[in-house]
């Protein structure tokens, strides 16, 4: 049986060259789940957050050359920075799709990964959303799947020298879920990565999208905690994909004050722990 797939992706100022290698593996990806008959139709929408009116033109390039401009291709753009969550629930909001990716801007999706998705959501009708098996460009397993968050753990991952890290490997292993099975899905997962999230619509927009508290970082362990009381979180490493981003309180000052106010926004909404 196959079904429908509606895709946001933000940008701010991306790396034009990542986006295309991002949005050329969504093609190949949407085209093989077609093949496979898992994939009825989709519409990927392009969400520009800025800055300022010069990107719509690059972007609609980049849109027009990979995905194409019908109506499996789409930009929203002149709204302005309103944030990352804000910007998703624009395109979740307006979609009819049984189901709905959240992707960045600097994902590649392996050929098969949508295919995958889509097979084991079709026969796990209990899981809301499903997280991927993630790598960085040389290969390198990220860890897209956490448990709830030490202020301590945050501290370490995103400010502590590499030597201050070592020390505590076994706290910061046990946040990012590293004991989780290469070969197998497991379900129960707490909390799971913005970068890709597979979800299931319906119980999405029921819960409102990602929440407008947040502006940037933590929106996507605040709506895994909501959405969770849905149904269940999974981890699927059939399903895989490369990502360049990084750490985000290792980004500048900006972020790192971003990172910092949604940090202090998200315990305070969710419970305080510390180590």
């Amino acid at each position: 049986m196959s079904a429908s797939l509606s895709i946001s992706m933000v940008t701010y100022a991306p790396d034009l060259g990542v986006l295309e290698t991002a949005l050329r593996s969504v093609r190949t990806s949407l085209d093989h789940a077609a093949r496979q008959g898992s994939l009825s139709n989709a519409r990927l929408t392009v969400v520009d957050n800025g800055p300022g009116d010069a990107w719509r033109p690059k972007l609609e390039e980049v849109l027009r050359r990979t995905i194409g401009t019908s109506s499996e291709g789409a930009l929203l753009s002149g709204h302005g920075n309103i944030g990352y969550g804000a910007a998703n629930n624009l395109v979740i909001a307006a979609s009819q799709a049984e189901f709905h990716l959240v992707i960045n801007p600097d994902v590649a999706l392996e050929p098969a990964a949508l295919h995958e998705a889509l097979v084991f959501m079709t026969a796990n009708p209990a899981v809301v959303i499903l997280a991927p098996d993630a790598r960085d460009p040389s290969g390198t397993p990220l860890h897209l799947c956490k448990r709830y968050p030490t202020v301590l753990a945050l501290l370490l991952r995103g400010f502590a020298p590499a030597a201050v890290r070592d020390r505590f490997n076994s706290s910061l292993a046990r946040y990012e879920m590293r004991d989780l099975p290469r070969d197998r899905p497991v379900t129960g997962v707490p909390l799971l990565s913005g970068s890709f999230m597979f979800c299931r619509r319906a119980p999405l927009a029921e819960i409102g999208g990602f929440s407008d508290r947040f502006f940037l970082y933590f929106e996507d362990f605040d709506l895994s905690l909501r959405a969770a009381r849905r149904g269940e979180l999974a981890w699927v490493p059939s399903v895989r994909i490369t990502h360049w981003g990084g750490h985000a309180a290792r980004k500048g000052w900006r972020q790192r004050k971003l990172f910092i106010a949604s940090a202090l926004k998200f315990f305070n909404r969710h419970g305080w722990k510390w180590a």
